[in-house]
């Protein structure tokens, strides 16, 4: 396996390729994965369906990353220096929620435009907390965090400093209520829970603006193709 990790990054590294996939491989660590964090320029890493539990600190060198793709692994915590991702646009820490799909139907590649970290139903990530910082992302548009443990308390007090972010997805985790902080979400323009869905046209109720419902009936729509685009094939 680290054979051929390695020569994935060793390939992205001499053509100064901006993506690098490496779903379901077996990978446990990212820390095993030789001269990952050496590749400052990527802006889009895939690693989904792996075996992760942890983020390491060493994810704050990929710098230039707007991608990051962890869907269906079990991570349980992420460091502080996910904050320091200053270009991070989208970030997906949840489930994509396709219960009548397989795993093959699901995608592995995401557009360089959005980060997303999907789970599938039975083999989950399970954050119980955000790391303090976490709001200070300046540049985070959606944020899927489906299928956690995550409850109002497990918010850190920057987290409503996100006012980039236009789609949060908060379904099955503990929140009894959507916090009432979300109002200061200002461009947010989807925000789902299973039990508290806000709908694409919060912005237009409030405002009456039209304009704001059809944007967010075009993000969405966006981001739903992205989750039903095949899955990509794997060369070893």
């Amino acid at each position: 396996m680290s054979k051929s990790l390695k020569k994935i990054v060793e390939e992205s590294r001499e053509k100064n390729l901006p993506e690098v996939e490496m779903c379901d491989r077996g990978i446990s660590n990212m820390l095993d994965i030789p001269g990952l964090f050496t590749l400052s320029n990527i802006t889009q890493l895939v690693l989904s369906h792996n075996k992760l539990t942890v983020v390491p600190a060493n994810i704050s060198e990929l710098k230039n990353v707007e991608v990051l793709n962890m869907f269906n692994n079990q991570i349980e915590e992420l460091p502080t220096q996910i904050s320091s991702l200053q270009k991070l646009k989208h970030l997906n820490l949840g489930n994509s929620n396709f219960k009548k799909q397989q795993k093959a139907d699901m995608k592995c590649i995401f557009t360089v435009m959005a980060l997303c970290v999907y789970l599938c139903e039975h083999s989950m990530n399970r954050l119980s907390s955000l790391p303090r910082g976490f709001g200070s992302l300046p540049a985070l548009e959606v944020l899927d965090l489906t299928y956690n443990n995550l409850n109002h308390n497990s918010l850190p007090g920057n987290f409503f400093y996100l006012t980039t972010l236009r789609a949060l997805y908060l379904s099955d985790n503990d929140f009894e209520v959507l916090p009432a902080d979300i109002g200061k979400l200002t461009k947010l323009q989807i925000c789902k829970d299973h039990r508290h869905s806000v709908g694409g046209c919060r912005g237009a109720a409030r405002g009456g603006e039209r304009s704001t419902c059809g944007a967010a009936e075009q993000l969405e729509e966006q981001l739903e193709e992205e989750r039903e685009a095949p899955v990509v094939q794997q060369n070893s």
